[in-house]
């Protein structure tokens, strides 16, 4: 069963602070990222890789639609499907292998471009604007956003 959690983020320090918890909740899966441009999903992604142990650069995948992330036993893989003309392209793309390997999280950024190919996410973040303030609304199976209420209410 699905259940739904509202947490707002006043600033960036918020952002990173729920990228570290979401590390810790969600080391694996596939994760949607939905938001207007600037919402701040990639920002988001930044942090909670950086929680994860990547360090250096990360890059939008805007142009190259994934991008690859070797982060200790595990792969991160960050999509960014905004630029995507047809869901088949992820077929293209192999989406089925990497789907199957169910150690590595899948973040997906513009979702609603893979609709009919993607499967239903384990985590959805809906990541809106309002003077500022950043309000994530939170989609996921009930023990999922147990854990992530317990940790956010902390931030």
């Amino acid at each position: 069963m699905l259940a739904e959690l509202i947490f707002s983020l006043g600033d960036e320090q918020d952002t990173q602070k729920l990228a570290k918890v979401l590390a810790q909740a969600m080391p694996a899966g596939l994760v949607f990222l939905v938001g207007d441009l600037g919402a701040g999903k990639t920002t988001l992604t930044r942090y909670w890789l950086q929680a994860l142990g990547h360090q250096g650069a990360v890059k939008s995948p805007t142009y190259t639609l994934v991008e690859p992330y070797h982060i200790g036993q595990r792969m991160v893989y960050h999509f960014d499907l905004y630029r995507l003309h047809d869901p088949y392209e992820l077929e293209l793309m192999g989406i089925r292998d990497y789907l199957q390997q169910e150690q590595n999280l899948l973040i997906v950024e513009w979702p609603s471009k893979g609709e009919g190919v993607l499967p239903t996410a384990d985590l959805t973040l809906d990541i809106r604007v309002e003077n500022d303030i950043r309000h994530v609304h939170f989609i996921a199976h009930h023990h999922i956003l147990q854990q992530l209420k317990d940790a956010v209410d902390g931030i």
